[in-house]
């Protein structure tokens, strides 16, 4: 019997509810999903490579510890090379992008073209954000707590934590 193996790329700078749900939801579609942390230097991330990884290390962790995994098997990796080598390399056959709205899918939908035409095999599968995080964004989660907004409610209590650490607030 084949594995099936998914994808989910992201930079997950803070990692947060709405990248949980996702990966949540993911796990109904495969028996082994890569959570892969991407580089992505372009974006000048608050947090390194390491430090995300970290973050989505602990998330997934609790997930599993919640029986909520659909009985995949959940790995985190990190990658810094094009996202349809690092795919083929894990044996994925789909990547998995979520969407939040439509204004999110021209971008994606243009990634989702440029991968099919770089590797025939693998495909892109859109989950839609659930409604109760569809408004969560890393960039507003960074802006709002930067402001002294509380985010308590967007991310993990881990997460919390570690932004509260890298902008100098006692935890």
């Amino acid at each position: 019997m084949r594995t099936r193996v998914g994808v989910y790329p992201g930079t997950f700078d803070p990692i947060h509810n709405g990248h949980t749900d996702i990966i949540r939801r993911a796990t109904m579609l495969v028996d082994r999903l890569v959570v892969a942390v991407a580089v992505n230097a372009g974006k000048e991330p608050l947090f390194s490579l390491e430090e995300r990884r970290r973050m989505v290390e602990a998330d997934v962790s609790g997930l599993m510890a919640a029986n909520a995994t659909n009985g995949a098997r959940i790995e985190v990796r990190t990658f810094d090379n094009l996202l349809v080598n690092f795919a083929l390399s894990e044996g994925a056959e789909m990547v998995i992008r979520g969407l939040r709205a439509v204004s999110d899918f021209e971008y994606e939908f243009q990634m989702a073209a440029n991968n099919k035409r770089l590797a025939p095999r693998l495909e892109t599968v859109f989950l839609m954000a659930s409604e109760t995080v569809q408004f969560i964004s890393s960039r507003f989660v960074k802006e709002i707590h930067a402001l002294g907004g509380d985010v308590s409610s967007f991310v993990s209590p881990f997460v919390l934590a570690e932004l509260d650490r890298k902008r100098g607030r006692s935890v």
